[in-house]
C-alpha cells in the first residue's frame, strides 16, 4: 500500500508539516550558530510513518486500523528527529521549541532526566503545528545527542531481531551500555562547560 493510498488527501499535510518543522529547525539552527558561534543542532531525520509501520501500530493498540485513527489516534505519523552534540543543546533546543507561537505543546516525556527501563534516553514533545501549510497536524519530535542517538538506533535494530536467546541478559547488557554512553555525555558536557569559562575569562 502506497503512502497516498492509505493517508489519502492528508498525505499533502503531512508532508508539508514535515518540511514546515524542519524549515523552522534549520532557520533557529543558523541564528543560534551566529548568536553562539556554537551549533546546538548536528543534524536533522524525519520520515511520514510507513502505511505498514502505522497500521501494525494502530492494531497492536486495539484501535481501528482506519486513516482516521492514524491521524486523530496516534500522534508520530510526522516524525522528527534532531540530534545534538551536548545535553545542554537539546534542552536548549526543546525550550526554544516549546516558546513557539506557531506550536501548540501537547506532551513532554524526558527521558533524559527519566530514562526507560530499557535504558533508553531520549526528550519526546508532541505539539500540534497552528499556522502554515502543515496546520492542524500532530507531530512528535525526539531530540538526543548523537551518542544517545547511537545507542537508540542499535537498541531498535536488535530488539527486532528474532528468535533471540538470553534475552534477559542482552537487556542488562544494553542497559549497561546505555548507562556508560549517558556517563560519557556528561563527561564531554563537563569538559565543555570548563572550556567555555575558561574563555570567558
Amino acid at each position: 500500500m502506497t503512502y497516498e493510498e492509505f493517508y489519502g488527501e492528508e498525505y499533502r499535510r503531512l508532508k508539508a508539516a514535515e518540511l514546515q518543522v524542519l524549515e523552522a529547525i534549520a532557520q533557529y539552527s543558523g541564528r543560534d550558530e551566529q548568536r553562539r558561534g556554537e551549533r546546538s543542532i548536528e543534524y536533522c531525520r524525519s520520515r511520514i510513518k510507513s502505511p505498514e509501520s502505522m497500521m501494525q501500530k494502530l492494531k497492536k493498540r486495539g484501535l481501528p486500523v482506519t486513516r482516521e485513527a492514524a491521524l486523530t489516534e496516534v500522534h508520530d505519523a510526522v516524525g522528527i528527529r534532531v540530534i545534538c552534540s551536548f545535553f545542554d543543546d537539546v534542552y536548549r533546543t526543546a525550550e526554544w521549541l516549546k516558546s513557539r507561537e506557531d506550536f501548540e505543546i501537547l506532551e513532554v516525556k524526558d527521558y533524559i532526566a527519566y530514562p526507560k527501563e530499557s535504558g533508553y534516553r531520549s526528550y519526546h514533545i508532541i505539539f500540534r503545528i497552528l499556522q502554515g501549510a502543515g496546520q492542524g497536524t500532530v507531530v512528535e519530535l525526539q531530540i538526543r545527542t548523537i551518542a544517545l542517538d547511537f545507542w537508540a538506533s542499535l537498541e531498535h535494530e536488535l530488539k527486532y531481531k528474532k528468535d533471540v536467546e538470553n534475552d534477559e541478559m542482552i537487556g542488562r547488557a544494553l542497559r549497561k551500555c546505555a548507562d556508560e554512553i549517558a556517563s560519557v555525555d556528561l563527561s564531554m558536557q563537563t569538559i565543555r562547560d570548563l572550556l567555555s569559562e575558561k574563555a570567558a575569562v
